[in-house]
């Protein structure tokens, strides 16, 4: 993702504001792996791993390999390994793109995952390159999760759609995404195609589970919601800020930030929480807590 890799791009705010996946979600993941009686766990990678976050999860393989074009992620990701405690050698970080990976021998994974980056990925190359780096019987696992929601207050979600997908270039960041990555995002990765439909044979299985509780009725079987987190406002603002859409609408409105009532983002961030006191009948301050969740997709294959 182009914004990702700019010089421009805060990608510390990134790390510290960015959701984080639960627990259940990975053990979720481990035990679609472990189902075949084959599954090894030798070897993970995690493809477009950002700053690390999910690679450091994967805990139960002995040799984890995080993935990023992005050489300022990687970077960020690296720094963060250098500062734990203890390193037993068991992560490292390659820059390189997910659709190619000499670095990897044919058969040689036992898992991949892809957190919130599947939706720029190409998959007319993607699934061939899986086919040949996966072990018989190892799986991949990719998640993306949509626009954040309010727990408590589902009224404000068409204030939510207005700025996160609207059509106002002076006052929605809808214009602002890379595409066709962000509809696909948005759409749930509906459109990935299944894999044996780019590699005939080459998968045993394909799934797609979505943990979006009653934000999206029209999805197949969606799941009660799992991608929680009890945020200040003033997190959540920071939150807003990491958004790579935000960033390029900065880029083109230079002097948005000029308006009395704050830049686009503080804008929307106020009109939320005017419609939460509005709800709540009081006043919100910024170290107030909100209770927001994100509903999650997910695409789960096995190896033939």
């Amino acid at each position: 993702m182009a914004t990702f890799g700019k010089s421009s791009f805060n990608t510390a705010i990134y790390a510290t504001f960015r959701p984080t996946y639960p627990r259940s979600l990975y053990d979720f993941v481990f035990r679609y792996h472990e189902r075949n009686k084959g599954a090894r766990w030798d070897r993970a990678v995690d493809l477009g791993c950002g700053t690390g976050q999910a690679t450091v999860e994967l805990t139960p393989f002995k040799h984890v390999i995080g993935v990023d074009p992005s050489s300022k992620m990687i970077e960020v990701a690296q720094e963060t390994l250098e500062k734990t405690p203890v390193s037993t050698g068991q992560y490292e970080y390659v820059q390189a793109s997910a659709e190619s990976l000499p670095f990897l021998e044919d058969s040689s994974v036992d898992l991949i995952i892809a957190a919130q980056a599947s939706h720029w990925f190409d998959w007319n190359k993607m699934w061939p390159e899986l086919a040949r780096v996966l072990r018989k019987d190892g799986s991949a696992a990719f998640w993306i999760y949509s626009e954040f929601r309010f727990t408590r207050y589902p009224s404000l979600t068409k204030k939510i759609n207005a700025y996160g997908q609207g059509i106002d270039p002076l006052n929605s960041v809808g214009p602002y995404w890379q595409q066709p990555g962000r509809s696909i995002l948005e759409n749930h990765l509906i459109e990935v195609p299944e894999g044996n439909q780019v590699v005939p044979g080459a998968f045993s299985d394909f799934e797609r589970v979505f943990f979006t509780g009653d934000h999206y009725p029209s999805l197949p079987s969606p799941r009660s919601v799992i991608m929680r987190k009890k945020m200040t406002w003033n997190d959540l603002l920071s939150y807003l800020n990491t958004w790579s859409s935000l960033h390029t609408f900065r880029q083109h409105n230079p002097t948005d930030g000029e308006n009395p009532r704050g830049d686009v983002a503080v804008r929307f961030w106020k009109d939320l929480k005017e419609g939460v006191e509005q709800e709540d009948g009081r006043a919100v301050e910024g170290h107030d807590e909100v209770d927001i969740e994100w509903p999650l997709a997910m695409i789960m294959v096995k190896r033939a």
